[in-house]
């Protein structure tokens, strides 16, 4: 039997709201009519995350659709590199396939950087062959961002297939550029890369924009760039998508792209060109099977109380109630995923260092962005070994392997802000080894062991007192509740404000220390990086 949805239609096509009834049948809509009657709900079309890493909720895809929906969200553009540097192609699958078992609909790309760099250890490796399997299938919508830009811009060989592959099967590429301008940019873009999210500047993404670039807006857990970006969705109303990039389950708890629409609305963004980077715009790049309230489209829509809060009365996906009355109309399904997990604990002698030079390289992390500083501290010495110096805010950062045995890296990190204690987690972008900062070496290492005992999850340690979470697929994910998720996160969060951390999400911005593709300076399981000469550096200056 046909249905038929009411309300004040938002026309992204012809820039027009008027009353509408819309009918539609076996998840099409066939018939949009307007009509002389008066409503007080407006009917938009359903929103698109353009760009995210579901495994940075901590939840499975399942999860995070029980999540997303209610914010009125049909549709994510999602790369699943994060458990596919953990267990490779089957964590592909396994994010296809458990995002198949719910009315979210999900868009995999095959991961282009696995591992991220040759610089760090990985659980997986996913080359040439693997991407051409890969981006044949119809359930692979795009290549995932190509982060090793230097790469692409010395052509690199084995990276330039996988791009080459990718448009032979016609198949979009997506971007991660940080910072890239002028000539070198021109080389990025040559290559077929289309898409970027890192941008620092804005000037650098108006620079992309001309040279034909889509830019995503983020606005994750660690990294907002909505109010730095925002007046490029006026300007270029066509060149412009939103993401979240990476978005913690506390946060999803309380909205998604729909807060988006909000800030964009309080902040004066015209309505149509802000609705449009949030639905149309991802799905004509990605050519994707999301409708757009047009006769002959998929009925996804989100029905809102108003145009300025966006508060989610309905999400309809496919012609089909997703949520509906504050009340979900589906259940995920769990499932488990095995992966390796060292089993060798860490010793406080394993991460001590023998102090090398009067002055250290330090880390320094800012609030709500990836990109990281680099300073020089006089280095603190007790009984000839370099030690954390709380006083100036500088904490030892260690990286230990997750896929076997092997010796830690260690330096120190600047901005964290905790006092005392130590937090550890087996979160850490893009490799996901064990990753811990605190100011002394006990603590650090109760913290790192405390991961490797739950083979996955967070961890927070301060003495006597411990508090962790434990994240059973792959170390990143759980299969719990996203509801339990999120309230279990917010309490290790806690913790570590308690320690004195001033960061809005601190264990996001610890798993983003260990990136190394993301300027200026970095630590994997392998040592100090820096990321402006894509090389290894030396922790000690004399």
């Amino acid at each position: 039997m046909p249905a038929v949805i009411t309300g004040n239609l938002v026309d992204v096509f012809k820039n027009e709201i008027f009353p509408a009834e819309i009918t539609f049948s076996e998840g099409m809509i066939v018939r949009v009519e307007k009509s002389n009657r008066a409503y007080s709900n407006y009917i938009l079309p359903g929103l698109i995350d353009s760009h995210v890493h579901i495994e940075s909720s901590m939840l499975t895809p399942a999860g995070f659709a029980e999540l997303a929906v209610k914010h009125g969200t049909v549709a994510v553009v999602s790369d699943p590199h994060e458990i596919a540097n953990i267990v490779g192609l089957r964590g592909v699958d396994f994010m296809i396939e458990n995002g198949a078992t719910v009315p979210l609909k999900f868009f995999f790309g095959a991961p282009s950087c696995v591992p991220a760099t040759d610089f760090e250890c990985s659980g997986a490796r996913i080359d040439v062959p693997d991407i051409e399997k890969l981006v044949k299938r119809d359930d692979i919508y795009f290549l995932s961002e190509v982060m090793n830009f230097p790469g692409v811009i010395s052509g690199e060989r084995s990276l330039m297939r996988k791009i080459a592959l990718a448009r032979k099967y016609n198949k979009p590429v997506d971007g991660h550029a940080p910072g890239l301008t002028g000539d070198d940019l021109i080389k990025y873009i040559a290559a077929g890369i289309k898409t970027d999210h890192e941008c620092i500047s804005l000037s650098e993404a108006e620079e992309k924009i001309s040279l034909g670039m889509k830019i995503q807006i983020r606005e994750g857990s660690a990294a907002k760039g909505f109010e730095k970006f925002h007046q490029l969705i006026n300007k270029y109303p066509g060149s412009v998508m939103l993401c979240s990039d990476d978005l913690h389950p506390n946060d999803l708890l309380n909205g998604h792209i729909n807060a988006l629409l909000s800030k964009g609305v309080k902040m004066g963004i015209g309505i149509f060109n802000l609705i449009r980077a949030a639905s149309l715009n991802p799905a004509l790049h990605y050519r994707l099977p999301v409708g757009m309230l047009r006769e002959g489209d998929h009925a996804d829509m989100v029905i809102v109380e108003d145009l300025d809060n966006f508060h989610v009365i309905r999400t309809v996906i496919n012609g089909r109630d997703a949520f509906r009355e504050n009340s979900l109309s589906f259940k995920k399904q769990f499932k488990g995923l095995d992966s390796k997990f060292r089993t060798e604990s860490v010793r406080e002698e394993d991460i001590k260092l023998i102090s090398k030079g009067r002055k250290i390289k330090v880390i320094e992390v800012n609030d709500g962005d990836l990109y990281t500083g680099s300073r020089v501290f006089r280095t603190k010495i007790e009984n000839g070994y370099a030690i954390s110096d709380v006083s100036r805010d500088i904490c030892k950062i260690v990286v230990v392997n997750k896929y076997f045995n092997a010796k830690p890296a260690v330096g120190f990190i600047t901005g964290f802000g905790i006092k005392k204690g130590a937090i550890a987690g087996s979160i850490a972008h893009d490799s996901h080894n064990i990753i811990a900062v605190g100011t002394d070496d006990y603590d650090i290492i109760n913290a790192i062991n405390s991961i490797i005992e739950l083979k996955g999850g967070l961890a927070v340690v301060n003495g006597n007192q411990k508090n962790t979470m434990q994240l059973e697929i792959g170390g990143i994910m759980t299969n719990m509740d996203g509801g339990e998720v999120a309230r279990r996160y917010l309490e290790v969060d806690n913790c570590v404000k308690k320690l004195g951390s001033p960061l809005t999400a601190p264990f996001m911005s610890l798993s983003f220390m260990a990136l190394l593709v993301i300027p200026e300076l970095k630590i994997g399981d392998k040592g100090l990086f820096d990321a402006n000469r894509f090389s290894f550096t030396s922790l000690f200056i004399n």
